[in-house]
């Protein structure tokens, strides 16, 4: 396998994300990959990159990994617009899901430049509620197939944490504070253990925001959090998805219990629970690399 290539992606909001190229010989199929929140980047080593890169490469078909506009907890990123260069602050700590949609855009417009003509979405921990929310928001999109790993109700363990009280409370003073201009604060209450502005915190924490898309603890605990239709990001996928769990993910309510309510939600898609796996699939990597291509070898 030959060494990735560097490349430079160009969302519409003016950002350059970094991202590297794992590229099959004369393909024109290529996997995007969205990672997860928090301290995520695809320039460190971990035991996927190489991996799924060279099962999926065997298969004919590339893999692009690149930081989106949440990787690290905070980075600063420089937002070109007009002919002038403008600082803002990205990351976990003030991330908004939905411009997610603009990273994925300006990642299919580069490798369609680069030949490719068809795409696949793998998204991994909370880059499995972006690319449902991607989907969501653009549905007649290039994707063909979507690949969920570890999905997460990111709401319903800021939940779980605080409690109710200190949640709602929080909420609310994210809300009032965005308001007031002053959404880039750090909310000092969740620190050493999470880095959160009001806005990011915002984002995530709201019921009815688009943070919410596995609302798990809402149907598996029978606690009323949201006005809106549970799952409707999920409700909304029609084209052909994999969908796949560790079986010891620390994050996750009850494995057997949310494949069930996805099931029922779409039961045309396939589920796979990769046993004795963590949420990154730690020492998992070749299963769940071999899933995956064999599925979007045989999937139609």
């Amino acid at each position: 396998m030959q060494n990735p290539i560097l490349i430079q992606i160009k969302t519409q909001d003016g950002l350059t994300l970094p991202g590297l190229l794992y590229e099959a010989k004369s393909s024109q199929k290529v996997a995007i990959h969205l990672h997860g929140n928090g301290s995520s980047s695809v320039f460190y080593s971990d035991d996927q990159r190489d991996t799924l890169a060279r099962t999926l490469i065997k298969e004919g078909i590339s893999l692009l990994l690149f930081n989106n506009r949440g990787a690290h907890y905070i980075k600063k990123l420089n937002v070109e617009k007009n002919s002038t260069v403008e600082q803002k602050l990205f990351g976990m700590a003030y991330e908004k899901i939905k411009e997610c949609v603009q990273d994925v855009d300006g990642a299919i417009n580069l490798l369609e430049s680069k030949r490719y003509k068809e795409f696949y979405l793998i998204g991994e921990s909370t880059g499995a509620n972006k690319t449902c929310v991607y989907n969501f928001y653009k549905p007649q999109n290039k994707v063909s197939k979507y690949v969920l790993l570890g999905g997460g109700d990111d709401t319903g363990i800021c939940y779980g944490q605080l409690g109710k009280d200190k949640f709602y409370a929080l909420l609310k003073q994210a809300k009032e504070r965005t308001k007031k201009h002053k959404a880039e604060d750090i909310i000092c209450e969740l620190l050493p253990d999470e880095i959160f502005s009001y806005q990011g915190f915002y984002d995530v924490a709201n019921p009815n925001g688009d943070y919410n898309v596995f609302p798990f603890l809402e149907v598996i605990r029978k606690i009323k959090l949201s006005k809106k239709p549970l799952f409707r990001h999920f409700k909304s996928m029609k084209k052909p998805t994999l969908v796949i769990y560790g079986e010891k993910d620390k994050w996750a309510w009850n494995i057997p219990k949310m494949i069930e309510i996805l099931k029922e939600i779409k039961p045309e898609f396939t589920y796979k629970v990769i046993k004795n796996a963590d949420h990154s699939f730690s020492e998992h990597q070749k299963q769940l690399a071999t899933l995956i291509s064999d599925w979007l070898r045989n999937s139609f």
